[in-house]
């Protein structure tokens, strides 16, 4: 299977700036992608690229093995992070509007509405204008018209923004489901929990350029600590191989020495008759990561 997206050492600058330097990567059908960096690292830019609002200074862009046309435009639902919807309008008149341009006649575009609608909830407020609609339905409604024409690849630029708990996971079962019907997700946002909750490759840019890229449980072990978190009933004393030990609320971390196991430890703390409840070898959270090679907040 062809990959959805190849981006082949693209580079895009303003004046002096450069703002995407020699970027190479490939979104895979059937996934989720994660595409995350700090303020600034290019991330919209390489959004824009691929879309073709602007073009790139060089480097190659497919979209499905093909060089972004008309047609192939169609087969790609962009939610940009600047929102755009027609306050005037009626949320059903928005919807059909917008899928009109994406080529679908108004019969399909309504059925196809309703079933959207219903399923997010929103199908009560159909008749409503988007002005009076609160910020979560509205970006509701925005993920809609990028999904109502049946793309093959959708790309969402900071799509949580703003979404209360409620429409955050309505969003997130969406993005799953369209996962399912074998589509091709490109999710960029700051939010790392979504980002490691959904996706299953990653590309970090910094300064325009690529600093990790690949599978996401692959990048968390690589950069996995070498200690692991315990709870026990019992009484903790000496364990071989140790370094340091760290008081947690709930449980204990223990840092191990350069040469330890897991295993090693385990294997101990059973043979000293403590029971323990949790075992698990510490692995670092994206953000964790994210701010370990970028080396700055997001």
């Amino acid at each position: 299977m062809k990959p959805a997206v190849e981006v082949d050492a693209i580079v895009k600058s303003y004046a002096d700036q450069v703002a995407v330097d020699h970027l190479s990567f490939s979104v895979d059908q059937k996934e989720i992608f994660g595409l995350i960096g700090p303020n600034g690292a290019g991330k919209t830019t390489t959004i824009r690229l691929m879309m073709d609002i602007i073009k790139p200074d060089s480097g190659q862009i497919a979209i499905f093995s093909e060089k972004l046309s008309e047609s192939t435009k169609n087969r790609l639902g962009y939610l940009p992070e600047e929102r755009g919807l027609y306050r005037k309008l009626s949320v059903i008149d928005s919807i059909i509007y917008l899928a009109s341009l994406k080529g679908m006649n108004t019969r399909s575009a309504k059925k196809k509405a309703d079933e959207l609608l219903n399923k997010t909830g929103m199908l009560s407020n159909k008749k409503k204008k988007i002005e009076e609609l609160s910020k979560g339905m509205s970006q509701i409604i925005q993920l809609i018209v990028t999904i109502i024409h049946d793309p093959e690849l959708v790309i969402l630029d900071e799509p949580f923004t703003g979404l209360d708990p409620v429409n955050t996971e309505l969003l997130k079962q969406m993005i799953q489901d369209l996962k399912k019907q074998g589509k091709a997700v490109i999710l960029s946002t700051h939010q790392m929990n979504q980002i490691e909750e959904l996706c299953d490759r990653i590309l970090m840019i910094d300064h325009g350029g690529a600093v990790l890229y690949g599978n996401l449980q692959e990048i968390k072990a690589k950069y996995r600590s070498n200690s692991v978190h315990i709870e026990f009933d019992g009484e903790l004393g000496e364990v071989a191989g140790v370094a340091e030990r760290r008081i947690h609320e709930g449980y204990v971390e223990l840092v191990l020495e350069g040469n330890s196991t897991p295993k090693q430890i385990l294997e101990q703390l059973v043979g000293s008759g403590i029971s323990v409840s949790r075992f698990e070898v510490a692995t670092p959270s994206l953000n964790e990561i994210f701010l370990k090679v970028v080396g700055k907040e997001s």
